[in-house]
C-alpha cells in the first residue's frame, strides 16, 4: 500500500471510525509510519470535520497528489483530461518522461501508423501520434473491440439478471437466447456457455490460415476453417466449425464473441452498438464514434462483437480508466466490479490459457516485466488497450495500416488534415542485430513492460 493510500485510509478512519482512533502520519522521507492514539478530547481533533481538514492539510503540505479515484475527466468537448507535462510529471503522476520517450521510440518502429497515449493517477502524461493516427480519428481498432463487447455483456448480466440468472454459466444455444441457431447443426453446441464464448473456449475453430489451439498450456496447430462472412455475419458465426467440445481447449475464434453479442441483442432488445452507447459512451462522455459497418455499398445490419469498434484515442482511455476504477465513473457504477475482477485472473471457463472474458491477463507472469494484475486486449495492426490496476495506469497503443484509417468504414466525419508521411512505410526487417518491427502482440507486450518501467513512485 502506498503512503497516500495509508493516509487516505486514516482520513476515512477519522470520519467514520470510533471516537478513539489511531491516526497515521508519514515522515518526510516517506519511509516510516508514526502511530499515535488521539483520544476524543484531544484539542481540535475532537470533531470529525476538523480532523478531515487537518489531515488534508497534511496531504498538501507533503506535496502528495490526490488519488486518481477522485477524478474522472469531463468530455473532450468540455476540457477533457487533466495533463501532467514533462516538467511536473514525476511530481503529479510519478512517471519518468525519459523512459516514456523510449517507449514512444519503440512504438514508432512497430506499425505504419500509430500512437502512444498514457494516463496515470488520472493525469494524461503522454500523447503522441505518427502517420494517419491522431486524437480525433476513428480507426478500425480490429479485435480491440472484443473487450467492449465483453464489458457490455458484463453490464447485461447485472442489469438483466432475472432473464439470464445463471450468468456466465448459461448454456446459450437455446430457443430463448439464440433462436437463429435452432435447429443445431452440431450437437456439441448445446453445451456451450456464455462464459466459454467470452473466453474463446467454446470449441470453435481458430481463425486465419494457421489457427492455433491450446490445451492446458500446450499449443498446437489446427486446420484452417471457415470464419466470419460480414455479409452474413450472424449465421456464419453461429455455424462456424468446431474443433473440439465446449471447454476442452482454447482457440482464438472471432465468431465466439459475436455470438455473445447476439445473445446480448436478444436479452436486452438492443444492438451491441446501441447498448454500448447508452451504458458506456454517453455516461463517460465519448466523442463521435461508431462501428466499421460500411463496406462499399453494403452496410452490416448489426455491430460485430468480434471487433472493429472505432473510438477517439482519449475515449479509449476513458473506457480503460473506467475498468481501472472497477467499473465506476463519477458516482455511477457502470460496470459490475466483480466482472472486471474476472477479466484479469484465471477463469474457470478457460483453464487452458491466460485469456479471460476477452482480455489477455498476466496472472501467470508470462509478461516478465509487467505486474501480474495487468490485463489488456490487442487488435490486428498493433492496436491495444492495457490496464494495470496496481500502478494506477492505462495505456492505449494505436497502430494500423492505411486501410484501417479509411473514413468510409464508419461514415464519421474525420479531421481535414491527414499526415501521409508514412504512407510508404515498410516494416523493419529482422536481422542478427535487429529484432525488426514487432507489429503484433509481442510489440504490445513490450510497450506494456516499458511504460510500466517508467513508473517512479
Amino acid at each position: 500500500m502506498s503512503g497516500l493510500s495509508k493516509l487516505r485510509g486514516s482520513l476515512k478512519c477519522q470520519v467514520e471510525g470510533p471516537t478513539d482512533t489511531i491516526n497515521k502520519y508519514v515522515d518526510r522521507k516517506g519511509d516510516h509510519w508514526l502511530h499515535r492514539r488521539m483520544p476524543d478530547s484531544f484539542g481540535c481533533f475532537s470533531r470529525p470535520i476538523q480532523r478531515c481538514v487537518a489531515l488534508l492539510a497534511l496531504v498538501f503540505a507533503m506535496n502528495l497528489p490526490l488519488k486518481a479515484a477522485e477524478y474522472f475527466p469531463p468530455p473532450d468537448s468540455s476540457g477533457g483530461w487533466r495533463v501532467a507535462s514533462s516538467s511536473n510529471m514525476k511530481k503529479l503522476a510519478g512517471m519518468n518522461p525519459t523512459q516514456l520517450e523510449q517507449a514512444w521510440d519503440f512504438t514508432q518502429r512497430c506499425t505504419q501508423n500509430g500512437g502512444l497515449i498514457v494516463v496515470r493517477r488520472g493525469y494524461l502524461v503522454f500523447e503522441k501520434y505518427f502517420g494517419r493516427a491522431q486524437r480525433n480519428v476513428n480507426p478500425d481498432m480490429a479485435s480491440t473491440g472484443k473487450a467492449y463487447a465483453s464489458i457490455a455483456c458484463g453490464i447485461m448480466l447485472k442489469e438483466f439478471h432475472n432473464q439470464i440468472p445463471e450468468g456466465l454459466s448459461t448454456k446459450v444455444f437455446t430457443e430463448k437466447f439464440l433462436p437463429e441457431a435452432i435447429p443445431l447443426d452440431d450437437p456439441r453446441r448445446a453445451e456451450i456457455t456464455l462464459g466459454q464464448l467470452l473466453c474463446m473456449s467454446g470449441g470453435y475453430n481458430g481463425e486465419g490460415s494457421a489457427p492455433t489451439a491450446v490445451i492446458n498450456g500446450r499449443a498446437f496447430a489446427l486446420k484452417a476453417g471457415a470464419g466470419q462472412d460480414i455479409r452474413n455475419l450472424d449465421q456464419s458465426s453461429l455455424r462456424a466449425p468446431m474443433w473440439t467440445n465446449a471447454g476442452a481447449g482454447y482457440s482464438y475464434s472471432s465468431p465466439e464473441p459475436h455470438i455473445a453479442a447476439i445473445v446480448l441483442r436478444h436479452v436486452t432488445g438492443m444492438d451491441l452498438k446501441d447498448y454500448i452507447n447508452a451504458r458506456m459512451a454517453k455516461p463517460m462522455g465519448w466523442g463521435a464514434w461508431d462501428y466499421c459497418l460500411h463496406r462499399g455499398d453494403f452496410v452490416m445490419p448489426h455491430a460485430n462483437g468480434a471487433g472493429s469498434i472505432a473510438v477517439h484515442a482519449t475515449d479509449a482511455l476513458r473506457f480503460g480508466y473506467c475498468l481501472l476504477h472497477e467499473g465506476k465513473w463519477g458516482n455511477q457504477q457502470l460496470v459490475p466490479a466483480d466482472y472486471i475482477t474476472q477479466c484479469h485472473q484465471a477463469s474457470p471457463y478457460n483453464p487452458h490459457s491466460p485469456y479471460s472474458l476477452m482480455f489477455e491477463h498476466n496472472a501467470d507472469g508470462h509478461v516478465a516485466g509487467a505486474p501480474r494484475d495487468a490485463f489488456w486486449k490487442s487488435g490486428a495492426g498493433g492496436f491495444g488497450l492495457m490496464i494495470v490496476p496496481s500502478l494506477d495506469l492505462v495505456i492505449y497503443k494505436m497502430g494500423g495500416n492505411n486501410g484501417q484509417y479509411d473514413p468510409t468504414f464508419t461514415g464519421v466525419p474525420q479531421p481535414n488534415e491527414v499526415d501521409h508521411s508514412r504512407d510508404d512505410w515498410k516494416p523493419i526487417p529482422r536481422t542478427p542485430f535487429h529484432e525488426g518491427s514487432l507489429g503484433g502482440d509481442d510489440g504490445l507486450r513490450r510497450v506494456l513492460e516499458m511504460v510500466s518501467a517508467a513508473v517512479r513512485d
